[in-house]
């Protein structure tokens, strides 16, 4: 019997496996999907296959489907066991059976994405594994890094960005300013799964703890938590708009339409105030319109000042993770 040959994708067509992973990123991130139409079609479909492996291991390791209420968590070292196992024969180039893995090797053939890559992503998969919950803000950002900037990295190699440290720094930068994001946006719904991506420590300083800080009569003070946090995020997101001057135009514009998008899902958070989580945050399409032309501006101007303020940490402080 002839042994399989190594090939991108594990031998699916590629064409099939775009049309997959569109599919996954327009159930799984309307926002996301909605930016990314405004790719180049190679870069395009490269970022939709990518962001159907990372929505994949996200769904196998929760036991949910494209983002949806959390399954039965038993067995979830077997489901990130099974990631560590489908990403290692995807980025050899073997058949999967999983179309999102499948993905990952063909766009990993055609962007160089290294198990290292892969692994730094899937370390965050691990950290919600085995329960984490930060106690101080870089715990905290370690955690963003591994889930979010790390792809973020990856998404800069998918853009076959200049191949500088800089440039990738600021990758990083815009992951994290989108997860920072999602954890002000999801923090009462990531409560009720268990979950808690505050620091302990800031909890503390606003007369909080883990077991009381989700509760309704708690919510003005969680607020003001919600807020230190959507201010990282924004110092975050000036820093990553630096790194878009330097992606191609459709790119530049692409990244900095997300980055206004995602964006406004944390300011609403901040503007709400102790009622943000009555009602589910969302960027209606109007203003998504609008987020994408302002944004065309800012890609044609290149306009990008530098921070009055730089993040407190650098990738180089988040990677690699310890104890996890």
């Amino acid at each position: 019997m002839r042994p399989s040959i190594p090939r991108p994708g594990g031998g699916r067509d590629r064409a099939a496996l775009v049309n997959e992973s569109y599919e996954a990123i327009a159930e799984g991130s309307r926002s996301f999907a909605f930016a990314s139409k405004l790719f180049d079609k190679p870069t395009r479909e490269r970022v939709w296959m990518l962001y159907a492996w990372c929505r994949r291991c996200d769904d196998l390791v929760d036991a949910q489907d494209m983002g949806g209420a959390l399954g039965d968590q038993a067995g979830i070292e077997d489901r990130l066991q099974a990631i560590h196992v489908l990403t290692r024969r995807a980025l050899e180039g073997g058949a999967t059976a999983d179309p999102a893995f499948d993905a990952l090797g063909q766009v990993a053939g055609e962007a160089g994405i290294t198990l290292d890559m892969a692994n730094e992503v899937i370390s965050g998969f691990a950290m919600d594994a085995n329960g984490f919950s930060p106690v101080t803000e870089k715990e905290m950002m370690r955690y963003c890094y591994h889930v979010a900037g790390a792809v973020g990295v990856l998404m800069a190699r998918v853009m076959f960005a200049p191949n500088d440290s800089f440039i990738y720094d600021r990758a990083c930068d815009l992951g994290l300013a989108f997860q920072l994001a999602n954890i002000s946006r999801d923090v009462i719904e990531d409560a009720g799964a268990g979950r808690c991506y505050l620091p302990e420590e800031w909890l503390a300083e606003a007369g909080l703890t883990r077991e009381n800080y989700a509760e309704e009569e708690n919510r003005f003070a969680l607020a003001a938590v919600v807020a230190r946090l959507v201010d990282r995020m924004e110092m975050y997101e000036q820093a990553a708009r630096l790194g878009a001057k330097h992606l191609r135009f459709r790119q530049r514009w692409a990244v900095l339409s997300a980055l206004r998008i995602y964006g406004a899902i944390g300011r609403k958070a901040r503007e709400r105030g102790q009622l943000a989580w009555d009602r589910r945050i969302y960027v209606p399409s109007y203003k998504k319109l609008w987020h994408v032309a302002v944004a065309f501006g800012e890609a044609v101007t290149r306009h990008a000042p530098e921070p009055r303020e730089w993040p407190p940490y650098k990738r180089e402080d988040l990677r690699p993770i310890a104890g996890w």
